[in-house]
């Protein structure tokens, strides 16, 4: 007689809810418990100079074929296209003396006063063939480079304009994030007929200067 008792309590229990259930109702999985309250603000990011542009001062010597070397002095500005490649302008000016000439054949020097002023401008590229470093004892090093370059420009010598044409290398040192030192050899080729033979001359350059970055 006691058996249905027990069924019909034992029918009840598996019917009624699980305490887990009945405690508290399941959060979604994707629903967020914990909600920070913080006040969001705007972040004006700094802006750093790229350093692309470069503007500088050289002085040199510089060889005028027939003519014996003199000093050069002028002024560059270029742009950095990217850690391999550049482009530069340069504007410099000398002076050319005919001391040998007029030693030789005195009173018949090739150029008048006027004429002893030798002027050029040239639009150059140039690549950097070997960046790296340079050390400075046992404790500093500083970012240089070894590079190519070549353009095409005009001349001004004994009051003629000829196209030139310019190859060269050179060697940079970054002594800092802004300021660096460069020393240059060039090869400034164009003709000119001044002695009565027209003739393609080589006209090499020295220069050594500073660059500041912006």
């Amino acid at each position: 007689m006691l058996m249905r008792p027990t069924l019909l309590l034992i029918t009840a229990m598996l019917a009624a809810p699980t305490l887990a259930q009945t405690a508290a109702p399941q959060q979604p999985a994707n629903e967020q418990v914990i909600v920070p309250e913080v006040q969001r603000r705007d972040v004006r990011l700094p802006k750093f100079p790229s350093k692309d542009f470069e503007v500088g001062l050289l002085a040199g010597t510089y060889a005028t074929q027939s003519f014996g070397a003199s000093g050069v002095a002028g002024l560059r500005l270029g742009y950095h296209l990217s850690e391999d490649f550049f482009v530069e302008g340069v504007y410099a000016q000398t002076k050319v003396s005919d001391k040998t000439f007029t030693e030789i054949f005195p009173g018949a020097g090739p150029l008048a006063d006027t004429d002893k002023k030798l002027s050029y401008y040239n639009v150059s590229a140039g690549y950097n063939l070997f960046p790296g470093e340079i050390f400075l004892g046992s404790k500093y090093a500083k970012a240089s480079s070894i590079y190519l370059i070549g353009g095409v420009g005009s001349t001004k010598f004994a009051n003629q304009r000829k196209q030139t044409f310019n190859v060269g290398f050179g060697f940079r040192v970054l002594f800092s994030d802004r300021w660096a030192v460069r020393v240059d050899v060039r090869d400034h080729i164009f003709s000119y007929d001044l002695l009565g033979v027209r003739q393609n001359t080589q006209n090499l350059e020295l220069t050594t200067g500073f660059a500041y970055y912006f």
